[in-house]
């Protein structure tokens, strides 16, 4: 009858455990206490399942936790920096008004002034730097800026040369890259950026020579000074332009070729011969 009573016991207790879907514990040296439950990814438990300590939603746990801390925003660009992309930047900036200058592609005292004001408008950390949150927050108060916005000042690549700059002693004028090539023998001595008349005055085109220089030139006509002059065609010559140093491609000329840069003018008018050659083009 014992016996019987016993069998009975044991069936009930594995009919249970298939029920539950646990196993049954055999009672350890541990007077038969139960161990904690298993917290998946703390020190000192049963390893998360996954090595690369993610959740089954791929998002990394630290992510999810409450209380922690977002990354900083990435810094894109800071003092010392230069290239297109910080072009960019000073061009938007203009845009809004917090910078006069440039763009120059350079990222020195000014730009960073005009990102802190930008900054501290917007309620962003005054740093000077622009961060994914600044660029972000420009980005969407601007447009794109196109080509002449970039290169308000100059500092544009050139064109490569018309063939008619190949051979000899050539200035060589591209129209659309807004570029001034001096040539000797096909070879580049110096490149400066330049400026054009308007529509209603504008450059002429096609092959000329230099017929004359004048070094401290004043135009008879609107009474203005063209330093380093180096007339090509009628009344139009390369020369210094003060506006154009001032306003870049903002302004325009009356159909001579402006030189913003005036040691290279300089330089230029020195070397310069009566009779070389002078190409425009587009």
């Amino acid at each position: 009858m014992r016996m019987r009573r016993s069998i009975i016991a044991l069936a009930g207790t594995a009919a249970l455990a298939t029920l539950c879907g646990c196993t049954v514990r055999t009672p350890g040296p541990q007077d038969g206490r139960a161990r904690p439950p298993v917290q998946a990814g703390v020190t000192g438990t049963t390893p998360d399942p996954d090595p690369s300590g993610t959740a089954p939603d791929d998002k990394p746990i630290a992510a999810r936790t409450p209380g922690t801390p977002s990354p900083a925003p990435a810094v894109l660009y800071r003092r010392g920096d230069s290239g297109r992309g910080v072009r960019e930047l000073q061009a938007r900036l203009r845009q809004l008004a917090w910078l006069f200058e440039g763009p120059t592609g350079r990222y020195e005292a000014s730009t960073e002034e005009a990102v802190k004001g930008f900054q501290g408008k917007r309620g962003l950390p005054r740093t000077g730097t622009t961060d994914t949150v600044t660029w972000d927050r420009l980005v969407g108060m601007t447009r794109e800026p196109g080509q002449w916005e970039l290169y308000l000042m100059g500092g544009q690549s050139a064109a490569e040369p018309d063939s008619r700059c190949l051979t000899g002693r050539v200035l060589c004028i591209d129209k659309t890259s807004r570029t001034l090539r001096w040539m000797i023998d096909g070879r580049t001595v110096s490149t400066m950026s330049v400026r054009f008349g308007s529509q209603y005055t504008p450059t002429r085109e096609g092959v000329f020579q230099v017929y004359w220089k004048s070094r401290d030139h004043v135009s008879t006509l609107y009474h203005t000074p063209m330093p380093y002059a180096m007339f090509f065609s009628g009344g139009q010559a390369v020369h210094y332009s003060s506006d154009f140093a001032a306003r870049g491609y903002a302004g325009a000329s009356h159909g001579c070729v402006n030189v913003r840069d005036e040691a290279a003018v300089s330089a230029l008018f020195a070397q310069v011969r009566s009779g070389d050659k002078v190409v425009v083009s587009w």
